[in-house]
């Protein structure tokens, strides 16, 4: 059995959008007719651009192999080109191409992918998510509005969620790290209290950041929302600051989380030795699932935990929990509940009562809609997530509106 063919799939999630502007599906096929499905996360540059950069890495190092040899078609990606580094364009393009191979090996088996990995360990995986408002008519005034978070969550936990997260101390930009307002401070703190009232003893809270934060203003920040008692702050400062990140480790009485903007074992190897105790791979980006699996073990001997993340579409959702199924020291994983989402692999991922039940089906035992995908192509030029030029202010309120904002 050998991969034989590429087609690359550009979808657009319909309003309000939440996953992202666009999200990139790898369908590839062997010489003996199986077909794998794998999802390329948040890339650096434009779709197009990308698909070209997807298909010159299948072409390059894929294309004839037995789609059996990951760990080879891996080290040729990681190391041809000279680089032999973590590169997050290229690691991005072979992750999903590479999701799409364990996809075909769990077919060819009629396995799931976790019978692979080295069996299950859980049945269930708990469930997280982002607080999302109850409509866009609260928009944009939701993401600075600690009553109505509160009121979100709250509906969140009386779905079974146990774990919600947010993130209302301003908006990532593309300047250095920054010191937070004193009113992102309150905001922040209103917004932990708040949630916290609301939800009790019932659920964690979880509170995000994108790397905005200078070394002292993240420290600043953990101490404002510590009494709240958050299971983590995300990405507190810069994503490849691995020094700075062991000082705000050692300040921070919060357990800090990180991983969604980093790619291979190597830069996670680095987290973990600057003291992230939860680290948070998105499968698409970090270098695929055998990847993650590595992650996962080096984890393991720091006895820290994993939440993958999850800001794209359900294939990557798929293949978060499979690999966490494998994992005796998974915590969670990050889901988005979204008809589109539900209807993109026809119902094979839920979530009830805050957790999700593992799927035994082949593959990574999703069916997906691809001609669902496909009517709905992405015709925009944005990147699936953007940060803003525009300095953060002191004097006005910071509102972060929730990722990709909707086209209302």
């Amino acid at each position: 059995m050998k991969l034989a063919a590429l087609d690359i799939i550009i979808t657009a999630p319909p309003a309000p959008g939440w996953g992202g502007r666009s999200w990139i599906f790898t369908k590839v096929t062997t010489d003996n007719g199986l077909i794998g499905w794998g999802e390329c996360y948040a890339t650096t540059t434009g779709p197009t651009a990308m698909t070209h950069i997807i298909r010159d890495v299948f072409e390059r190092y894929m294309l004839g192999e037995n789609p059996e040899n990951i760990e080879l078609m891996y080290r040729r990606t990681y190391s041809s080109g000279f680089t032999q580094r973590p590169d997050l364009t290229v690691m991005g393009a072979f992750s999903g191409l590479e999701m799409a191979c364990w996809d075909i090996l769990g077919k060819a088996h009629n396995r799931p992918v976790h019978a692979l990995l080295g069996g299950k360990v859980n049945d269930t995986i708990r469930a997280y998510t982002y607080l999302y408002p109850t409509s866009l008519d609260q928009l944009p005034g939701y993401w600075i509005d600690p009553d109505m978070a509160a009121e979100s969550a709250a509906a969140c936990v009386a779905r079974g969620y146990t774990a919600v997260k947010f993130d209302p101390a301003g908006p990532y930009t593309i300047r250095a790290g920054h010191q937070p307002s004193m009113q992102d401070i309150t905001r922040s703190t209103a917004f932990c209290t708040k949630i916290r009232e609301a939800v009790g003893d019932r659920a964690d809270l979880l509170f995000g950041t994108h790397g905005q934060f200078s070394t002292g203003g993240a420290i600043r920040m953990a101490q404002a929302i510590a009494p709240a008692m958050p299971l983590w702050f995300e990405e507190p400062i810069p994503p490849d600051n691995f020094p700075a990140l062991a000082e705000v480790t050692r300040a921070s009485a919060v357990p800090v989380a990180v991983g969604e903007r980093l790619t291979t074992p190597a830069e996670f190897a680095a987290a973990l030795a600057a003291g992230a105790q939860i680290l948070q791979p998105a499968l698409g980006r970090c270098g695929g699932i055998w990847a993650a699996r590595k992650i996962g073990i080096l984890a393991e001997s720091y006895n820290a935990q994993l939440a993958p993340h999850l800001y794209a579409g359900p294939i990557e959702w798929a293949a978060n929990i499979q690999l966490a199924a494998s994992l005796p020291n998974v915590l969670m994983a990050e889901s988005i509940e979204t008809d589109f989402h539900s209807a993109l692999v026809k119902g094979g991922l839920k979530v009830e009562n805050g957790f999700i039940a593992v799927p035994t089906g082949p593959g990574l035992g999703i069916d997906v809609d691809e001609a669902l995908a496909r009517a709905n192509p992405y015709d925009g030029d944005g990147l699936h997530l953007e940060m803003s030029e525009a300095p953060v202010s002191y004097h006005e309120a910071n509102v972060f509106e929730g990722g990709a904002p909707p086209k209302l």
